[in-house]
């Protein structure tokens, strides 16, 4: 599925309002998806959730899933699950079972430009988006689906959101965008810094701002792009080597969940996105209550930066992990009891 952008690239519109649409209107728009989930065995898809198509920001189609809280649970309040870069919903299936049992609804949806949500290349699988603000803006139409369901009560407040990697980069952009409607949020190692770039912020600004003027925003940053799959020695993502399985066996099942590398216009729209969230002015609004995640043995965001970005916020605080690698939500069983030991005393128990 492919949706060519309408826009200029990097051009941010400003009071574009997203519209959550019926499955009529997607249809009538022209526009298809695949709205169902892939179950493995042993990794079953979560019964009782719906998953439907929504149109976002300039028609863009996206992926939703959605659930309430198991029953016999006391509510809690709705946990919207920001994926990172090149993620999609079966991935975090086990995340998503996790919360149910504590009481939450659920609701995941895939960014677009990544899973089976429209893809903004045509004929190419990388990642690519013009700005961030149109992963904000997305997200704003899913809150007003969570808010409106066509099947039934709106989902409970309170709302939560949990973003990992550039998704916990646009949960803290969404902090001060959507503040009515968002009243915690969970970062697990956001996107603050780059690491293991080999060059300091300032030269990949320029590198990425001649390639963008060279006419390459919309070609991938890497001469090499990486194998979907990575061998699980020395892998960036986790030590635990039954869930690293499980994410290459979903690749393999359904190949079009996979994505490629990322553009130069990604990579310049995150840059902006960290730039923009280091501004003073910016950073005093974001008063909603924050927690960050940094782990210690991350080599795809940099733990530092988490850190110091989770000191100057004026109502948040860090947790470091110290041996878990980049994806903790998906890290061995003692480093996973770490982060929702502390999830659940920020979330459900206060401050």
């Amino acid at each position: 599925m492919t949706v060519a952008a309408p826009d200029a690239e990097g051009r941010e519109e400003e009071g574009a309002a997203p519209v959550a649409s019926t499955a009529a209107d997607l249809a009538k728009a022209g526009i298809a998806g695949k709205a169902s989930l892939l179950a493995l065995e042993g990794a079953p898809v979560p019964s009782g959730g719906v998953v439907e198509m929504v149109q976002g920001r300039r028609g863009v189609p996206l992926r939703l899933a959605r659930w309430r809280a198991d029953p016999g649970t006391t509510p809690r309040g709705t946990v919207f699950v920001l994926l990172g870069r090149a993620d999609f919903i079966e991935k975090y299936l086990e995340v998503v079972a996790d919360l149910r049992a504590r009481g939450y609804a659920v609701v995941v949806h895939e960014p677009r430009g990544q899973g089976h949500s429209g893809r903004l290349i045509r004929g190419q699988n990388w990642g690519h988006v013009a700005s961030f603000h149109d992963y904000v803006a997305d997200l704003d139409t899913v809150i007003r689906v969570a808010k409106r369901p066509t099947d039934g009560l709106p989902l409970p407040k309170p709302y939560v959101l949990l973003g990992h990697s550039a998704g916990g980069t646009v949960a803290l952009m969404a902090s001060y965008r959507l503040q009515r409607d968002i009243d915690r949020i969970v970062a697990v190692a956001p996107l603050i810094g780059f690491s293991g770039i080999g060059m300091p912020g300032w030269m990949l600004g320029l590198v990425i701002g001649a390639a963008r003027l060279a006419g390459f925003g919309r070609r991938p940053s890497r001469a090499r792009p990486q194998p979907p799959q990575l061998a699980f020695d020395g892998n960036p993502l986790t030590s635990d080597p039954v869930r690293f399985a499980r994410i290459g066996a979903y690749l393999s099942a359904d190949p079009g969940l996979v994505v490629g590398p990322p553009t130069f216009g990604w990579v310049k729209a995150a840059r902006d996105a960290m730039l923009i969230l280091h501004k003073p002015d910016l950073i005093a609004r974001l008063t909603t209550p924050t927690l960050l995640f940094a782990c210690g043995a991350d080599r795809v965001v940099a733990p530092d930066a988490i850190e110091r970005f989770g000191r100057l916020l004026p109502a948040g605080g860090t947790v470091l992990v110290p041996w878990a690698r980049h994806e903790l939500m998906m890290e061995r069983d003692a480093l996973r009891a770490e982060f929702w030991a502390a999830f659940d005393a920020f979330v459900a128990g206060g401050d």
